[in-house]
Order: C-alpha cells, then sequence, then structure tokens
C-alpha cells in the first residue's frame, strides 16, 4: 500500500496572532576578535601600547632600532604607555603585524593619527609587504617636537593587488630617538564615521534585517573580574580617554566599540538597542550583595539610561551631546546582567529586584528582563518580582533542535513574561565548550543550519510571545588564534568576509516575515514549519524545512483564502549536511530562488532532501 504524503493546512480564516516586530535582531559581544580585528575597522593591533606591559605586543623593530616600553611622561593619565624608539640609522623605526595582515586594496584611503615626541626629524609611515619589498602606500609627517603632539596624515594606494600581506610601519629620517603613543590606522568605514564599522561586515547584517541589537554581551558584559567587567563610563568620549579593558576571552578590548558606537551601530541598522546592565556577578564568581553595596552599580545603570534617553538637559544627556550625539535614543528593554543562573551565591533574585525597582521607579515604561529564563530550574529564577522577558539561551546538537522543535514552545503560557531567545545556535555533533571543538571549522555546515533553521520555525510559531530571538555568537576572524568559539555565523579575514549556511538561513527567515501568525498543522511528520502574513497585502510565507535523506513531497492544503495567484516564487537552501562555506569557497552552500506555476489552495510540493524552503504564495 502506498504511503500517504503528509498534509500541511494553513488555516488563513483569521490570524492566530500577532508576529512581534522585533522578533529576529542580532546579539553582540567581544569574542573571536567580533570588534577589534573585526567589526570595529582599527587596523593597528596595541594602538596604545597596553596589550602587555613587559613587551610592545604586535609590534617589531626595522632597521635596527631598539624598542621598550615606557611609562614615563604619558599622554594623559588614561594613555599611561608609551613605545620608545632609538634609532641608531636613517630609515629604522618600527613595524605593526595589524590583526593577522592589513586589508591592502586599489584606490584606497587609510586615515592615520598618532601622538609622537623626540628628536628623529620627519617620520614616514606606510603600508608595505611583510618583507619590505613592496611598498602600497605611504606618507610623511614633518616637525617633531619635544612635546606631545597628535599628528594625522592619510595614506593612499594605488592600482595594487587585494592582499593582507602587509605591514604598518614609522621610519625616522635621522637617527635619534621617538616616542608613539596611540597609534591609528582606518580604511572608509561604513557611512564615513570617525572610529567606524567595517563596511562589508556592516552590509551582511543590514541584509539581514535586523529589528533590534543586543549589546554589549554576553560575558563580555560581565567580565571575569569586577574589575573588568564592561565599564560603559569608559568607554565614551575620544579615543584617547578610554584605557580600553580585558576581555574575557582571552585578550584586551580597547574599547574603541564604546556605548555610543553601539547606539549609532544600531541605528545604522535600522534596528532599537536592548541594552544589557552590569548587575553585580562577573564570571570568576565575584558578586556584589544586595542592599546599600549595589546601590553604586544601580546607579551606574540609572547613568547609562539616562546617557541613551535622556534630553541634553539632563546630564548625561549632556555628555552624550558633547559626545556629539544630540537627539536621544530609543530604547524599551534593559536586559539586568548576564546568564546570572551561573551565580551559585543564589543572589540573582535579591539583585534582580533592586535594579527592576530602581529601573522602574524613573523608567516605567521600560521593559526589565531577567537572564534567567524557563529552561532553568526553577531555584534559579526570580521569584520576588515578576520580570517583563525571560531570556533563555539554547546550544544545542542539530538534531535535538530538530526532534524538540515541533512542541518546544507549547508547554509555555502565553500569558505569562515575553520570551527573548538571547543566544542560541545549532552544532553538529560536537559540543562548542569541549577541546575537540577545537579542530572544526570556526562556523557551521548545512546540518547545523538545518537544526537552526528547525529552531527558527518553532520561535516564529509563537513570534507573538518570544518577541525577540538571536543567534549567537555573531563573528568570528578566522585566522589561527582568532577563533574561541564555534560554530559563528559570519567569517572573515583582514580582507574578506563570508556567511555561514546558517547566516543565509536566518536571513531567509528574517527578510520574509509577515505580521500576522497564522495556524499551521502537518499530518504524519513532524512540524518544522512556521507560516506568517502580511495582513496588508495578504502575502503568505511559508517555511518549511526537511532534514531528512530523501525528498519529502506535501499536500498543501490553505483554508479561508477568497483568491491565490496561479505562480509563486520559492527560495530553497539546500546541500549535503556536510557542505559548508569559507574564505576559499565564500557561497558554495546558499539560496537559489525559482517560481512555480499551477498554485491553488490545494498543491503539492516535493521538498528536497536536507532542504530550507520558503514559499511565498500571493493570497487575497
Amino acid at each position: 500500500m502506498k504511503q500517504q504524503s503528509p498534509t500541511l493546512t494553513i488555516d488563513a480564516t483569521q490570524a492566530a496572532g500577532k508576529v512581534s516586530p522585533l522578533h529576529y535582531g542580532l546579539m553582540t559581544e567581544e569574542i573571536n576578535y567580533s570588534y577589534d580585528g573585526g567589526l570595529y575597522a582599527e587596523l593597528i593591533r596595541n594602538r596604545a601600547f597596553l596589550d602587555d606591559t613587559k613587551s610592545p605586543a604586535h609590534w617589531s623593530a626595522v632597521g635596527g632600532a631598539s624598542l621598550a616600553l615606557d611609562t614615563a611622561q604619558p599622554v594623559n593619565p588614561v594613555l599611561t604607555m608609551s613605545l620608545r624608539i632609538e634609532a641608531a640609522t636613517v630609515g629604522a623605526g618600527v613595524a605593526n603585524a595589524g590583526y593577522w595582515g592589513f586589508p591592502i586594496k586599489p584606490n584606497t584611503r587609510y586615515k592615520s593619527s598618532f601622538f609622537a615626541r623626540g628628536s628623529a626629524g620627519s617620520l614616514t609611515l606606510a603600508l608595505q609587504s611583510r618583507d619590505g619589498k613592496t611598498v602600497y602606500a605611504k606618507a610623511t609627517v614633518p616637525g617633531l617636537t619635544e612635546g606631545w603632539k597628535q599628528h594625522g596624515v592619510t595614506l593612499t594606494t594605488g592600482k595594487v593587488a587585494p592582499t593582507t600581506d602587509a605591514v604598518f610601519t614609522i621610519t625616522v629620517s635621522k637617527p635619534g630617538t621617538l616616542w608613539l603613543s596611540l597609534v591609528s590606522l582606518f580604511p572608509p568605514t561604513w557611512k564615513n564615521r570617525p572610529n567606524g564599522l567595517r563596511p562589508d561586515l556592516m552590509q551582511m547584517l543590514v541584509e539581514l534585517k535586523p529589528a533590534f541589537l543586543r549589546f554589549p554581551g554576553g560575558n563580555y558584559l560581565e567580565g571575569n573580574t569586577i574589575a573588568t567587567r564592561f565599564d560603559w563610563k569608559k568607554t565614551i568620549g575620544p579615543i584617547s580617554e578610554r584605557p580600553g579593558h580585558p576581555c574575557p576571552w582571552g585578550y584586551r578590548s580597547t574599547d574603541g566599540m564604546g556605548l555610543l558606537e553601539f547606539l549609532l551601530w544600531s541605528e545604522d541598522m535600522g534596528a532599537e538597542p536592548v541594552l544589557g546592565v552590569y548587575a553585580g556577578y562577573s564570571l570568576r564568581g565575584e558578586f556584589v550583595k544586595p542592599g546599600p553595596d549595589l546601590e553604586p552599580y544601580i546607579q551606574d545603570t540609572l547613568d547609562e539610561i539616562e546617557y541613551v534617553t535622556g534630553p541634553v538637559t539632563s546630564k548625561w544627556g549632556a555628555r552624550r551631546a558633547k559626545d556629539g550625539r544630540e537627539k536621544p535614543f530609543p530604547l524599551r528593554y534593559v536586559e539586568v546582567g548576564n546568564e546570572d543562573f551561573f551565580d551559585r551565591s543564589g543572589s540573582y533574585d535579591g539583585r534582580f529586584a533592586q535594579f527592576y525597582d530602581a529601573i522602574k521607579k524613573t523608567y516605567p515604561h521600560l521593559k526589565v528582563i531577567s537572564t534567567v529564563g524557563n529552561e532553568q530550574p526553577a531555584s534559579k529564577r526570580v521569584t520576588s518580582r515578576r520580570p517583563d522577558v525571560l531570556d533563555e539561551h539554547y546550544y544545542r546538537k542539530a538534531a535535538d533542535f530538530i526532534r524538540d522543535s515541533p512542541t518546544h514552545f507549547e508547554r509555555y503560557d502565553r500569558k505569562g513574561p515575553e520570551i527573548f531567545v538571547g543566544e542560541w545556535a545549532a552544532h553538529e555533533d560536537v559540543a562548542p565548550w569541549t577541546p575537540p571543538s577545537r579542530n572544526l571549522p570556526a562556523t557551521p555546515s548545512m546540518k547545523a543550519a538545518l537544526g537552526d533553521a528547525a529552531f527558527m520555525t518553532a520561535m516564529e510559531r509563537h513570534s507573538d510571545f518570544v518577541t525577540m530571538q538571536c543567534y549567537a555568537p555573531l563573528l568570528v576572524n578566522v585566522n589561527p588564534g582568532g577563533r574561541q568559539w564555534r560554530p559563528d555565523l559570519i567569517g572573515y579575514d583582514a580582507l574578506k568576509s563570508y556567511g555561514a549556511p546558517s547566516y543565509y538561513a536566518l536571513k531567509l527567515f528574517s527578510t520574509s516575515v509577515g505580521d500576522e501568525l497564522l495556524k499551521v498543522s502537518l499530518t504524519r511528520a513532524p512540524l518544522l514549519a512556521s507560516v506568517t502574513r502580511q495582513s496588508k497585502s495578504g502575502k503568505i510565507f511559508l517555511k518549511y524545512v526537511n532534514p531528512g535523506e530523501a525528498p519529502q513531497s506535501v499536500a498543501i492544503q490553505l483554508q479561508g483564502v477568497k483568491s491565490i495567484k496561479p505562480k509563486a516564487t520559492v527560495t530553497t537552501l539546500a546541500a549535503p549536511p556536510d557542505e559548508t562555506n569559507s574564505m576559499e569557497s565564500p557561497t558554495k552552500v546558499k539560496p537559489k530562488t525559482t517560481t512555480i506555476s499551477g498554485i491553488k489552495p490545494e498543491f503539492i510540493y516535493n521538498f528536497p532532501p536536507h532542504s530550507i524552503t520558503l514559499i511565498s504564495l500571493e493570497t487575497r
């Protein structure tokens, strides 16, 4: 007897709920050289000579010069270290290795600034090959003085072949002693913003059409210790006034990506900020007791919210204006901490309550997010207050997402707090936190993308109360030593970037979504599908995941549509599970779009094996 095909029934009679307009967004933190060496466009590594207190990391001598770190006569109280260069010959100096090289492109302007003092004549700045045989661009800076002076110059390439085989050098015109501090070099940035972002990565993020950006983390928010948390007041103002701090992922952050840069990044993507605030717990177990000890951190949060949203007549709104932005930013969500279920002290309930009360007293319209959700034991959750939103994190095998997604959110109370899936990602088989994961590519394969898509159908089916969700981590520098965690959505080196199959899966979902939920059911197969509709146009978006090895023929029934156009657009992401993208093959796995005919209220579609499919239907 021939086995019957699965039947997918879409009830278009009426909307089953409203899709949250914030459902698809992005999460970010400093990991995998996501900011420094990634999205933040600064090209000089260890620009303030603070990465290592014993030696000038990532800097090397040129022409027999002698290098030493120097704490005497600093530029200011923040830039406490300088590099002293003893140059015995003309052409001696120093070279910076960059973040695994420099992105040399033809006909491109690179803007450099630096503090210098000394008696070594004029300086030549150059971008050149590592062996020194090819100079891609250079410029001269005259007039060294005995006291510190900031200089600025532009280096411009000509008709050169793109390469990362480059170093940045500063050399002298006569023997002498030279001191340098805060040496910076920027290529063209997104919207040509000073202290700006890398255009190719921004373009990939903008194309996802994110509705929100959760920042600054993540573990990066907490820091390993209280002293090394993300201290937002130290990340605003000129970069010469930002000391930077150790990142919990094993390297130092410049804090070039400060609070204002995060807010502008959100705005440039058309996204709204979801602000994470430090809540008195750090990764190595340090915590602040609820009560008077916590009050300074609460005041810090109130100041931060005022910096984001306050008028220029307020103290911190005035500071924002001084930093170059008069208009306040929008803000609706504030998250208190990050993954506080790791806090063994049991203090989060008390800490959250104290933050919640203070925020609501001054900003009653803000929604306050708890970092402990339903995926955690009840003993870890907040009980003394009712959070507006619960943040849940899921890092699971693709097979586990596929198995669990048909029913995962069915057990939730739709009248309970909003759900924010603030971090999630599927991995193939090896857990990201185990050593064997280090031997795998930084970005995931199609197998993981199928798990990601399965989970996205579950979240989208419940997007009336799963109001926000975001994949994590977002970015990874794929050079050796650049990665601390996998899988990651977007990979890059100094010059190029690419999206993983999961990037294209997310893009397929986030760029084709309606504002109404339609009820969907499936017989004879697990429900790995979601359906939304644009209320104004009647356009229906059907997303379907077939993780199996065989094609899946599905009878699709639309109930309650007055009319339907006979042609539909189909976008398919399909590939064998082990296929992936890479720097060498950046689009090996990518979606393909076709048009199909013969569409009626009842039609059959054959979903390919190992596929993620979007069918866009024009209905009334």
